[in-house]
């Protein structure tokens, strides 16, 4: 009996939306977290729930358990959803494959993707912009830079999602005293311009088969973000931007991309130029909207995974917006200093055109999932270390 999909990651919003995407097609998916209190375990479309070994801490247990499953139950298709997870499929993907099939590419690629600095480099050789840029490599250059850079900056480190290791310095002692701070957990970081904060953030969605050739792209741009200084959307609207579209597949082309990826960008005011500013290797946060909009890329993944091909799917709908309340949109109202001027406003819960991450009527569980699993905070390392990873 064909089971149908593995979903790693079931305590994440993108895992939820996954597990609908592809559960109200009538496909069987299997979610599996290290916690049973999971958000997407609650949702009517996960057939079935595992819990599994540390990702974190007992990667090697994880790796024996996902083998044991993946033999002892026909999947399709293995989809991890979070950094931590794809390391490690990635790592044992030899292994893997020989039992299902997964989008992902091979480890080199992968670890390109995940280098902030490399893919800045590639991009500039391909003629896509981005923010000024330093590259450190000897503590004393920092002594060299600091009288000349165009205060604020940003220290940023060379991998990693989230807000974690982001800093922003606003002279000369202060880039001396983060700079250290942060390279002491994450060896020397890039230093960037900063963009000014009135710049519209844009996301360039894409999903490639193993040819390289685009099956489906969209384009999201951010209208709100917790942290406010930068960090996840928590709402965001469907768009059109070509120029940022063609950027980005430029990008992974030159990577040799296969499987689902979103180029980041933000729109420079003083010049309006989007300028690059990462690549994330994997499912991304706001994938809800996506699908909201007409795009569903983990059943356009599950089809690809069948042997079928289709014509690239390139319309959605613009204008539809997506919105993570609970506790994402709350946390950019309550740390906002414009928070009664939001347009459109935090207390605009009625809006037709806007769905949310979490919030179904169609699938009212996950809501329940959510809250239960703030009781983890208490006692579960791997949440606890999840959420230090996002602040």
């Amino acid at each position: 009996m064909d089971s149908g999909v593995f979903i790693t990651d079931g305590h994440w919003r993108k895992t939820l939306s996954a597990v609908r995407a592809l559960g109200s097609k009538g496909i069987n998916v299997t979610v599996g977290e290290s916690n049973r209190l999971a958000t997407a375990l609650f949702s009517k479309y996960c057939s079935r729930g595992v819990v599994y070994p540390s990702p974190f801490f007992e990667e090697a247990e994880l790796a024996a358990f996902l083998l044991q499953e993946l033999t002892q139950n026909s999947y399709k298709m293995l989809l991890p959803m979070e950094d931590v997870t794809l390391d490690m499929v990635s790592r044992h993907h030899e292994a893997f494959s020989k039992l299902t099939w997964i989008p992902l590419v091979s480890p080199e690629k992968l670890r390109l993707a995940q280098r902030k600095d490399k893919v800045l480099k590639l991009a500039t050789k391909k003629g896509i912009p981005i923010p000024a840029t330093w590259h450190i490599d000897d503590l004393n250059k920092i002594e060299e830079i600091k009288h000349t850079l165009p205060y604020p900056v940003v220290i940023k480190p060379r991998e990693g999602s989230g807000a974690e290791g982001i800093l922003f310095p606003e002279n000369p002692d202060q880039l001396v005293s983060q700079y250290k701070k942060v390279h002491n957990r994450f060896p020397y970081p890039m230093i960037q311009e900063l963009i000014p904060r009135q710049g519209s953030g844009f996301g360039a969605s894409f999903l490639m088969n193993e040819r390289g050739d685009v099956k489906a792209s969209f384009i999201h741009q951010r209208l709100r973000e917790y942290p406010v200084t930068g960090g996840a959307s928590t709402l965001r609207i469907s768009a059109r931007h070509d120029e940022i579209r063609e950027m980005g597949r430029t990008l992974l082309e030159a990577i040799g991309w296969f499987g689902v990826a979103m180029v980041e960008f933000k729109i420079d005011p003083r010049d309006n130029i989007p300028k690059l500013m990462e690549i994330n290797p994997r499912f991304w946060g706001s994938l809800a909207l996506a699908v909201e909009s007409g795009v569903n890329f983990p059943w356009l993944l599950y089809r690809l995974s069948c042997g079928e091909d289709f014509k690239p799917v390139e319309e959605y709908e613009v204008g539809k917006k997506c919105r993570w309340l609970l506790p994402g949109d709350l946390l950019h109202f309550i740390y906002s200093r414009d928070r009664m001027k939001l347009m459109p406003s935090f207390f605009n819960f009625l809006d037709q055109d806007t769905a949310y991450d979490i919030l179904s009527l169609k699938d009212p569980g996950p809501v329940l999932g959510r809250i239960l699993m703030l009781l983890t905070l208490l006692y579960d390392r791997d949440i606890k270390h999840k959420f230090k990873k996002r602040t």
